[in-house]
């Protein structure tokens, strides 16, 4: 069997396999709730054959929303739009992840195919908010400084949303804190400038992530995995490390993290990212063995053989495909195909499968 069909087990939650879906917004919501867009979107790539999907950028608060067409759990409306799309998908053996998070800073802009300028209050904007009053970029408002008050507040919309994603029947959830987004903003020095206990040393820079998690992992069952996406680098001198990175996930696996989706950048628009096939495997391959605790890895994984190399070299136990996915949503069937494994597919598509698929 090659290594990219492999089970893999995250406490009572067993993947079928060891391609994974990321979180890619759609930017098609309104009012934060999912609709045939998503149901479609995800359903598809349920059929397709991954091990799990995530969700989604979800926003756990109105004004945590990339967008305004962000999908959200921070209302009890929203779960039941969320809760056809998870259940359709466990129905295909696709288990589902849902990603919380906070945009701070980044909040309050166009869809992503439009231009990434912040919205007006006059259109529909809001006031975005961050650890320090630095904006991200010379287009960008800065953000309003959150007190302890509104630390504690969005702590506890994380839970709140959690809660909700278990009404809602996803089997995992990732904290997002990467990308720039607003834990990631409190971790990287470029964007975090407190003197209070959430800035400065390493230990208060990750104390609103330590927290989160924590809190979260609290409300969550023991039985289902939590998942944590962080940026392993700013790719700017004075930011976030890779070794922060390790220091961080070596903590969060004693507060109950079970994997940690390894990507980069996020915080600064004029990073200079050395794009490539696999750019960031090599964050993940470096968490995975010196804070011992299971990676996924993205970022132009392409091909089958590529995947299953990330597999069975150890780099990562799960593979996550975006772009590639979105291209072709079938890819982990043909992939199986191509690397001689026998693939299950749905009875209805049995008579377009290769020779030698099963069904379902």
């Amino acid at each position: 069997m090659p290594h990219l069909f492999e089970p893999l087990k995250l406490r009572d939650l067993v993947l079928r396999n060891r391609i994974g879906i990321p979180a890619m917004c759609q930017y098609s919501a309104q009012d934060g709730l999912a609709n045939d867009w998503h149901f479609v979107h995800y359903g598809t790539r349920a059929v397709g054959g991954a091990g799990l999907i995530t969700s989604e950028a979800t926003a756990v608060a109105p004004e945590g929303r990339i967008s305004p067409a962000d999908i959200g759990l921070w209302e009890d409306r929203q779960i039941e739009p969320l809760a056809r799309i998870v259940g359709f998908a466990q129905e295909q053996g696709c288990p589902m992840a849902v990603q919380l998070a906070h945009a701070g800073r980044k909040a309050s802009v166009r869809r992503g195919w439009e231009a990434q300028t912040p919205i007006p209050g006059t259109d529909g904007g809001w006031e975005v908010v961050g650890p320090s009053h630095v904006a991200f970029s010379e287009k960008h408002a800065a953000p309003h400084a959150l007190d302890q008050a509104g630390i504690g507040k969005i702590v506890g919309q994380f839970v709140e949303a959690a809660k909700r994603a278990l009404t809602a029947g996803f089997s995992a959830i990732e904290i997002h804190g990467a990308h720039g987004y607003l834990l990631h903003q409190f971790l990287s020095p470029l964007s975090n400038r407190r003197t209070d206990a959430y800035g400065g040393s390493f230990v208060n820079r990750t104390r609103l992530v330590t927290e989160v998690v924590d809190a979260v992992r609290a409300a969550w069952p023991e039985r289902l995995p939590l998942l944590v996406r962080l940026s392993a680098t700013d790719w700017v001198d004075g930011g976030w490390t890779p070794e922060e990175t390790v220091e961080l996930c070596r903590d969060l696996k004693t507060r109950g993290a079970d994997l940690i989706n390894v990507s980069t950048g996020g915080t600064t628009p004029d990073a200079k990212i050395p794009v490539g096939p696999g750019f960031q495997t090599e964050f993940a391959e470096k968490v995975r063995h010196e804070a011992g605790i299971p990676t996924a890895a993205v970022g132009l994984i392409t091909s089958p053989a590529q995947a299953d190399h990330i597999v069975r070299s150890g780099q990562a136990d799960v593979v996550l495909l975006g772009r590639e996915i979105l291209r072709n949503p079938y890819w982990p069937l043909t992939a199986a195909h191509e690397l001689g494994h026998i693939a299950a597919w749905p009875p209805q598509y049995l008579r377009s499968a290769p020779t030698g698929s099963v069904a379902r």
